[in-house]
This record gives C-alpha cells, sequence and structure tokens, in this order.
C-alpha cells in the first residue's frame, strides 16, 4: 500500500498512475477536503484539523512493505520504525542511514528560519525534480516487490 501525506504533496497524479501501473491501493490522507477526482485503488481520508491527525493515521496503518511520500522528516522516520519506505516528493529515498542527518538538518533550517538567517520559502517543483521522485519512486516499488517474492 501507498500512503501519501497528501495536504501538500505535488505528486499526486504521478504516483496514481504508477499505482495503477502496480495495481497498488493508495491512501490520501489530508486535514483538508480534498477536492479531486479518483479512481477505484485511490481512497480519500480526511482526519481532523489537529497537527499530527494526518500523520498518526498513517503511523497506526503502516507496515512493513508499504511506502510513505512525504516531505515531513519526523513522519519519515515513525514509519522507517514500523519497517516501512519512505520517500519524499523530490525522491530524495529516506532510510535508517540517513534518517538521522535528516531530522538533524531539519533542526537546523528550523533554526535558521527563526533566526532570520535563511528564507521561509520552497523552492519552485520542477520537472527535474518530479522525475527523480518517477525514478526514485519506481526503483522503491520494484525492490519491494523484489524482497517480497524472496
Amino acid at each position: 500500500m501507498i500512503y501519501i501525506d497528501a495536504d501538500a504533496c505535488p505528486v499526486k497524479e504521478e504516483i496514481f498512475r504508477v499505482a495503477k501501473r502496480h495495481n497498488l491501493q493508495v491512501y490520501l490522507v489530508s486535514n483538508s477536503y480534498l477536492s479531486m477526482t479518483v479512481d477505484e485503488n485511490v481512497h480519500k481520508v480526511q482526519v481532523n484539523a489537529d497537527a499530527d491527525a494526518a500523520d498518526d493515521w498513517i503511523v497506526e496503518r503502516i507496515t512493513a512493505g508499504d511506502i510513505v511520500i512525504t516531505t515531513d522528516i519526523l513522519l519519515a522516520d515513525r514509519c522507517l520504525k514500523n519497517s516501512a519506505c519512505a520517500i519524499s516528493p523530490t525522491g530524495k529515498v529516506f532510510n535508517n542511514d540517513n534518517i538521522g542527518a535528516a531530522k538533524a538538518m531539519r533542526e537546523l533550517r528550523t533554526y535558521l528560519r527563526e533566526t532570520g538567517l535563511a528564507p521561509s520559502h520552497n523552492a519552485a517543483f520542477s520537472k527535474q525534480k518530479r522525475s527523480q521522485f518517477l525514478q526514485a519512486f519506481e526503483e522503491m516499488i520494484q525492490s519491494i516487490k523484489r524482497n517480497a517474492s524472496r
């Protein structure tokens, strides 16, 4: 299964296409209503507005072999602890070897933004990032399938 931290995910349509090709179920989890039309393998889940409600919903359900797509490093860490896979919409794959450094960089960026030493906006989402995501996402699915057949 694929879980999307959906409120700000820029690659939903790409995920839907890949999931359909691999016959995988997708859960779009958000705090707000998503007005998009989806097909039978995509499930929209709207949780309450609490800050971590979507994260908590995903973590309660995700298991080994599942994938979460998120920019939230703390959510990625929680999912890795459940033996799931985690990837950002830019194609960065989180794993047990790099999640500690990612969390440290998150803290540093937060500090720099709070002190005015770094910009508070995110860069535009480029075609290159979209392509990197698609390649890493496909590789992740193929790896999970190979491991499942062993």
